[in-house]
């Protein structure tokens, strides 16, 4: 059952939603301990950055509930693909990339296990993870991820494939080329957008007359959800409902429509006190995912202060490992440069 509106996860005295979800409470930690983790690192890769060390980051900061939630009902169901996009921090953490992978692969090195230290937001795939990465061409992961999901349709498999992208994404010729050929053809594939109102810095208003991308999806033939992309646990019911749809019969498509914030600039290369006022970036600071889920664990009894600061602490020695080994790591050997672009 799709679940939408706000405050849809604050559950009840007797039995707050997360238990009734069949998520126990050392899991819940367990999560709050992921996105802690995630928001230390997209704090560290903008350090790096800011130090000359890291050429380009692009933070996820105010995403993590929507990427952590979408990692958590793929990684639960066990038959899932993913195509992610560049602020999947979180869903790449659930699916076992490490922080080391994430700091080796923003700093370009050798070992870089994606594109062999190119440096472009681990860029590329890996071949012993169930995903393909994002490429730089803001909406080319769409198509590919409804050609994947028929392909497996042909082939008789269960798989269900799961692609997110950003609001400017879905402005993209690519995005309406996927989703009506998805609808046309019942694939197994949830489309997943982020959208943060922003597309670099072109407000939603000058991209579309519609206020929820989701109605869209009508025009295609599935359903369409708003979905509060802040909220761990509305993000995770709805994303796996819509998975279990997908792998019905008479199921198909369904896109889901995150409504996220974007918590710092577009990329480190961008200056978004240009386009953006200080009352709109405090209003989306009021909605930092990060804030909320630990408000939700400390109001039901879940997290202590001591638990709060054990799990900061361990979050940022696990960056600081990560971030010491990134560094001695070499770059990589430039007869390499070719490697994987033209044949031999």
């Amino acid at each position: 059952m799709f679940q939408t509106g706000e405050g849809a996860s604050l559950g009840t005295e007797a039995m707050p939603l997360h238990r009734s979800l069949g998520l126990t409470d050392e899991a819940m930690l367990g999560l709050y301990a992921k996105m802690t983790l995630t928001r230390a690192l997209d704090d560290r890769l903008w350090a790096l950055n800011r130090q000359g060390k890291a050429p380009l980051v692009a933070s996820c900061q105010g995403v993590e509930a929507a990427s952590l939630g979408v990692g958590l009902a793929a990684k639960e169901d066990g038959d899932c693909f993913l195509f992610p996009y560049y602020r999947d921090m979180a869903l790449k953490l659930v699916f076992g990339i490490t922080p080391m992978e994430l700091v080796i692969g923003h700093l370009g090195k050798e070992g870089d296990s994606f594109n062999g230290g190119r440096q472009f937001l681990l860029q590329g795939a890996s071949t012993d993870r169930p995903m393909i990465q994002t490429s730089n061409v803001v909406g080319s992961n769409l198509c590919q991820s409804v050609g994947y999901a028929i392909g497996c349709k042909i082939l008789g498999e269960k798989t269900v494939t799961l692609v997110s992208f950003g609001d400017g994404g879905s402005s993209q010729g690519e995005c309406h080329e996927a989703m009506n050929f998805a609808g046309v053809h019942k694939a197994p594939v949830v489309f997943v957008c982020y959208n943060n109102r922003l597309a670099i810095s072109v407000p939603q208003e000058k991209q579309m007359a519609i206020k929820d991308l989701a109605d869209r999806a009508a025009g295609y033939g599935f359903p369409g959800r708003v979905v509060d992309g802040t909220d761990l646990l509305e993000v995770y019911q709805n994303v796996k409902a819509a998975i279990e749809r997908a792998r019905e019969e008479s199921g198909g498509p369904t896109f889901l429509e995150m409504k996220v914030e974007r918590l710092r600039p577009h990329t480190s290369d961008d200056d978004d006190t240009r386009y953006r006022s200080a009352e709109d970036l405090e209003a989306s600071k009021g909605r930092d995912p990060l804030v909320k889920l630990r408000s939700y664990l400390t109001n039901i009894g879940v997290l202590t202060t001591s638990q709060e600061e054990r799990i900061r602490g361990e979050a940022r020695e696990e960056v600081n490992r990560a971030t010491e080994e990134a560094e001695k790591a070499e770059p990589p050997d430039p007869s390499t440069l070719m490697r994987h672009v033209y044949s031999p």
